[in-house]
């Protein structure tokens, strides 16, 4: 083992559904006294048939509340992790370490009227678990999910985000959530056809929500794609939008998923 046993506890798989070929998802048992904050990652265990494990981080995407915890997946071609935990059934072990890490979380911002979150492929796993929390709907006047993918069978979770509003009693009404699906090489009814810094740099990301992006009022989380991240931060920055610090509040958050 690569943590010690005292670090980790031993859950049980309950579920596990396909979105594609290579996207799928899991549910496991929890530990009771596992507790995080949505939006953080927890780092998993598999022990392989040679007796050894490996470890990665996946973020929640449960909310804190939820009695089992849900992890959304993609199969990495030749990779150590996900080839084996594509491979496990319900009731085989995975391993989910005691202490949960990540900063991708609400507590970044004191203040704001609307919350991007702006994700990528597996990227929209944390802010699944955001949005299944009442805090965001709480805080926010306007919630804004962008999820960016290249083909339309990887919009994951469709149907969940649109009952979402309902199942949270959103003080805002339906109009409070606006998803924005992005699909890159598809043309998909009711998608947008570009990727997302093509969209942030041109105004289109803002036209389509109907809402602009300013620092007074716009709170920005990032999830995905390394570059992604990058490109979008540094066209935030030009507009004034800083990275949130624990000693310098500012207006984007950012989740590094790899």
């Amino acid at each position: 083992m690569t943590a010690s046993e005292d670090k980790f506890t031993r859950q049980t798989l309950l579920e596990v559904w396909p979105w594609t070929d290579t996207l799928f998802s899991l549910r496991c048992t929890r530990p009771p006294e596992f507790r995080f904050r949505a939006g953080q990652f927890a780092r998993l265990g598999l022990c392989k048939a040679d007796g050894n494990s490996v470890w990665r981080a996946y973020s929640m995407v449960s909310a804190p509340a939820e009695e089992q915890l849900e992890f959304f997946s993609v199969v990495v071609p030749g990779g150590e992790f996900t080839s084996e935990l594509r491979r496990l059934k319900p009731g085989d072990t995975l391993f989910v370490e005691r202490q949960p890490y990540g900063f991708l979380t609400l507590e970044r911002f004191p203040d704001g009227r609307d919350l991007w979150l702006l994700a990528s492929g597996t990227g929209l796993g944390p802010f699944l678990s955001i949005l299944r929390d009442p805090e965001a709907w709480q805080r926010f006047e306007h919630i804004l999910l962008v999820h960016s993918v290249r083909t339309a069978g990887e919009l994951a979770y469709r149907e969940q985000i649109a009952g979402l509003p309902a199942r949270m009693q959103a003080p805002g009404g339906g109009e409070q959530l606006r998803y924005l699906p992005l699909v890159t090489r598809e043309t998909v009814p009711g998608a947008l056809h570009e990727r997302i810094t093509t969209l942030l740099d041109s105004g289109g990301l803002e036209r389509a929500a109907g809402l602009p992006i300013e620092p007074a009022h716009s709170r920005l989380m990032l999830c995905g794609n390394p570059q992604m991240i990058k490109d979008c931060r540094t066209l935030l920055k030009a507009r004034g939008l800083q990275l949130s610090l624990n000693r310098q509040p500012g207006q984007v958050a950012v989740e590094n998923y790899w």
